[in-house]
Parts: structure tokens; sequence; C-alpha cells
């Protein structure tokens, strides 16, 4: 593959380019689905692609491109060549420092050899296995819209006329099943899943199916309640999107482009003193993890907030550049698009708070479970979006509730931050532990 990309940022170079960098993606995916035990789905795709970036002085061109013969390579790097000619120059657009390069690629341990072979008949037989010990939890789980295991592997290269020049491998497995429950003439679903780099280590289908039994059979009998301001606390899996509208702020082209409500704040509380957001693309196992970014720069672990403060933005070298700051190793990039500022592994420290005694602090409030739609300001942190949860009273859960709305702002919201679970769990790249907020508006009947 390094072959590949080498020869042709030569051909980039012969056909005047002042500078190019380029990836290449070999990559399979594999998904087996059930619905009531019936095979529903069955797809195995695999799919090679070449992204070129190429600099005529201050001008860019970005393409894609499928054919890799040496022909093909030859004339797509001098068409890209020629729409550069053509750009509108950019003073800032360019490769990274030589100096800043990665000179090492450490083993993160992101690859299993189990996602060479994809296996249908294992794969079947988890999806069947997680619905059918969902359905077999209670009478009123009668149905399902199905259980699905899939898994995925790439290989990613990278290389630019600086001299770099790297390669890594990655795998995921997948499990998640979604059963539905009837009582009363009331119906209900939700779900769980399990993620993991390697297939050893995923979680039990039957603990799946379990647990994705009990998260449906507790929204049975739900109901509105009236509006008002009282606590809030964001289940585990659902403060992960709080993280999420975190990301988006630290971002380097969300604050160069002004579209950032944490634009100048480095250095602010932002955040309640026990509270801290760390960036980690070094995460043995991470699903975020690399060990060179989409430029070539080594990643690494960034404090963003740390007790509240906001210590860092995440950078590549173009937004680095525009905020006159240096590159935190976090470029991103697809086939045929520019490097852009993303996440790695991104994730809110846990806390000292047992699950229970968060929901135990609570006199009258709202356990939020699901969210809907999406409302989020990211100008102004201006927070509104619908949910459904379970009401607490007097320290105990009561009943589920759904068709309500919560709202506030952002910045509020992560500066009340009450307490803070120990329940922190990496099924994804971004993770997060319960957090309890110390009120919001709820808004219902």
């Amino acid at each position: 593959m390094e072959a590949t990309l080498r020869g042709v940022l030569e051909h980039a170079r012969r056909a005047g380019a002042t500078g190019a960098d380029a990836v290449l993606v070999e990559s399979t995916a594999f998904a087996a689905g059930v619905r009531l035990g019936e095979i529903e789905k069955l797809t195995d795709a695999r799919e090679r692609r070449l992204g070129l970036r190429v600099f005529a002085d201050a001008s860019v061109a970005i393409a894609a491109t499928a054919d890799l013969s040496p022909g093909g390579l030859a004339r797509f790097a001098a068409d890209t060549v020629g729409l550069a000619r053509v750009t509108a120059p950019d003073p800032l657009a360019g490769l990274p420092d030589p100096d800043a390069l990665a000179t090492e690629a450490p083993d993160l341990d992101l690859y299993d050899e189990a996602a060479d072979a994809p296996n249908p008949d294992h794969a079947l037989a988890q999806a069947r296995t997680a619905e059918r010990a969902a359905l077999a939890v209670d009478p009123r789980l009668a149905n399902s819209e199905g259980a699905e295991f899939s898994q995925d592997a790439s290989t990613v290269a990278y290389a630019s006329t600086l001299g770099f020049a790297g390669s890594y491998r990655r795998s995921s497995f997948h499990l998640g099943v979604e059963p539905v429950a009837r009582h009363e003439g009331g119906m209900q679903r939700d779900f769980w899943y399990a993620r993991s780099r390697h297939l050893a280590h995923l979680e039990d289908p039957v603990a799946i199916g379990q647990r994705a039994a009990a998260r449906t059979l507790r929204r049975l009998g739900a109901r509105r309640v009236k509006t008002q301001e009282a606590p809030v606390v964001f289940e585990a899996p659902v403060a992960v999107s709080l993280l999420g509208h975190l990301a988006g702020a630290v971002t380097g082209q969300s604050l160069y482009r002004g579209t950032s409500f944490l634009l100048g704040r480095l250095g602010d509380a932002i955040a309640a003193p026990g509270l801290t957001v760390v960036d980690d693309g070094r995460m043995p196992r991470g699903h975020g993890s690399r060990p060179f970014d989409g430029e070539g720069l080594p990643t690494r672990r960034t404090v963003v907030v740390e007790r509240g403060v906001l210590k860092s933005y995440l950078l590549d070298t173009y937004s680095a550049k525009r905020l006159a700051l240096a590159s935190t190793g976090n470029a991103a990039r697809a086939i045929g698009d520019a490097p852009s500022a993303a996440p790695t592994n991104f994730y809110l420290e846990a806390g000292p708070h047992a699950f229970e005694a968060i929901v135990a602090s609570i006199e009258r409030g709202l356990l939020v479970t699901e969210l809907i739609g999406f409302g989020v300001n990211a100008v102004t942190g201006d927070y509104s979006r619908g949910a459904a949860g379970l009401w607490i009273e007097h320290g105990e859960i009561v009943h589920p509730v759904e068709e309500i709305t919560i709202a506030g702002n952002l910045l509020d919201m992560f500066r009340d931050v009450e307490m803070i679970g120990d329940d922190l769990e990496f099924r994804g790249a971004m993770a997060a532990p319960t957090l309890k907020i110390g009120h919001m508006t709820i808004a219902g009947a």
C-alpha cells in the first residue's frame, strides 16, 4: 500500500505539484441480522479507495479514485494537479511542519485476526442468542425489531511528499438487539449493544439480550409529567451526547468559523470543578485510537477540560494556523475530503458516585434514558431536546416518562454538574459516566 502511495505522489510531483499527500484505505464489512429468529440481513462488502491532496503553491485540490492501476493513478494525479491550478489560493493551506511528523508507530492492539474471515454461522448464532435471551425475560416481550452481529476491518496507509509513510490495521465487532414490549394496549421498545476491537472481548450475547429486555420493560406505562424545573440525571449512554456537543465546540473548524460557544474561552472555568475531559489517541484497543493522525502527526493524550477549566482545543494543521496555535494531532480525513480536526477517544473521567447513590440524592427529578431530535445551538449553547426516561421521587424511581422536552444552556449545564458516576464504559470512541445536573427546565403536560 505504501508503494502505491509513493507512486501517486511521484506522479503528482511530475505533474507540477509543489506538495502532496495521499491516503489509501482497504476495508471489509460483514453483517448478519435476524428478526424473530429468521434471517433478515446478510451483507459482505469490500472497498479499496485512494484520496489525494495536492498543492500548487498556495492552491489546493482534493480528489479520490478506486482505479489503482499505474496508468489510472498517473492520469488521476495529473487531473488533480490541474484542478489545483484553477483553485483560488489559500495562504494558510499546506502540509504540516516536517519536524512535527510522527517518528514511531506504536502497536495499539487495534486488530483481531478473527476479522480476516467472517463466519456467517457464528454471526447468526450470536444474533439469535441475543434476541432469544431478550424475549425469554418476560412474556410481555413478544416482538422484536431484530438483532444484528457485524464486523469490519480496515488497513489505513498515509504518505506525503515530506517523506512520511505509515500504515496501521484496525477491526471492530458489534452485537445489538432491540426487543419490543406490549402491555395494556401500550408498546415500547429499547435496545442494548456491545462493541469491541477483539471478538473474544465482546460481551456475552445472553447478557446483551437481557439488558435490552430490562431497558424495554422499564418503559412500559410511561406518562408525561408537569412542566417544572428539577434535577436531571443523564444515564451514562445518554450522557455521551452531551460530550458530543462539547467535542464539536472544541474542534478547530468550529472555532475558526465562529460557530462554537467555547470560542475564546481557553483558560476559563466552563464546567464544575469535578469534571475532567480527555482526548486520548493512544489508548490501547480504543475505538478512536490510531498511531498517527490524518496528516502524519503523532496522536497523543490531550486534557481538554481539567477540573472544570478549558485547557485545550482539538486542532489539525490548518485550523491551528487559523487560530495561531499548534496542531494537537487530531487531523482526521475521509477519502476525498480535506483533513479536519476530530476527537479520537474522547471521554469524561469517572467520578466517585454509584448510579444508585445519584438516584437516591434526588427528591424529585428526571432520569433521562433517551433523547429525541436535535435542538442545540452550537453558537450559543442553548439546548432543547425531546426526551424519555424515568421519574424519581424521594430517591426512588417511581414510573417511566415520555413526551417531554428538557431545556437549558450547555455552559450552565456543565457548570451545574453536581454528581459524576463511577460507571464509565467504553463502547465507542466517546464515553461518559452518569451525570447529575442540578436543575433544568422539563416541559411536559
